[in-house]
């Protein structure tokens, strides 16, 4: 019993190690740590010593790349404000482009509506004496013989068609007898004192005016009533008497 004990106490005293050498146990007095112990504790110690260098470090690096993109992100926020005001400065020049066409469109299409009716005036002003000789004729010639009456009638049905053409480009001719004198539409060639009519009045039309739709192609040549001269006697107030 007591060579167990014994037996007991010096497997007790006694450690290997991972090498397979063998260890005292520790005197009284020396500490009980073991040496695995203090090897793992010197590195979790080294290891937070260098842990605020490293995380300060890392702060640094964070802030460096936030500064970076910001900067990268002011620069690509200029660019797009240039290409926005390039944007809005291209978009103005198309609209003035747009609105100068639309001008010169209008402008060229007056013109050429302008040309077409000056150059139509001018051929029809020409046309015109023609209509006057026939209408002359018509008024003066009486036909007395069968063979007068047909040629007459042969050159009134000419004359009926020049003014039906004459109708159909928009030819009209203008009824001034009885009318105001108007400078627009009247050539005032002669003036007649009399009472019978009101002072301006057109008594004779002894030119016929055209119209060509709204534009006078030629002015009505007419004889104007003026007042009556000092001592003139009224027609009517003669008829009278």
């Amino acid at each position: 019993m007591i060579d167990e004990e014994n037996q007991l106490q010096e497997t007790q005293a006694s450690t290997t190690t991972s090498e397979g050498v063998p260890t005292l146990n520790p005197q009284p007095g020396e500490s009980e740590v073991p040496q695995t112990d203090v090897q793992a504790s010197d590195g979790l110690l080294g290891a937070e010593k260098a842990l605020p260098k490293n995380a300060v470090e890392d702060d640094t690096d964070y802030e460096a790349a936030f500064m970076d993109l910001r900067s990268t992100f002011a620069t690509k926020e200029r660019e797009l404000e240039a290409l926005k005001a390039q944007l809005e400065d291209r978009n103005n020049q198309y609209l003035r482009i747009v609105a100068d066409f639309e001008n010169f469109r209008r402008r060229t299409q007056k013109e050429k509506e302008d040309l077409e009716q000056q150059i139509k005036c001018s051929t029809l002003n020409e046309l015109l004496p023609v209509v006057d000789n026939f209408e002359r004729a018509r008024s003066h010639i009486k036909p007395q013989t069968d063979g007068e009456m047909n040629i007459h009638k042969s050159y009134q049905s000419v004359y009926k068609q020049l003014v039906d053409c004459l109708k159909r480009v928009g030819v009209a001719p203008m009824r001034s007898d009885g009318k105001e004198f108007d400078p627009n539409l009247h050539e005032a060639v002669m003036r007649e004192p009399t009472s019978e009519h009101p002072e301006g009045t057109v008594i004779e039309e002894l030119v016929r005016g055209y119209m060509l739709g709204d534009r006078v192609l030629r002015h009505a040549m007419v004889k104007v009533a003026a007042p009556p001269e000092d001592g003139e006697i009224p027609a009517t107030a003669g008829a009278t008497e």
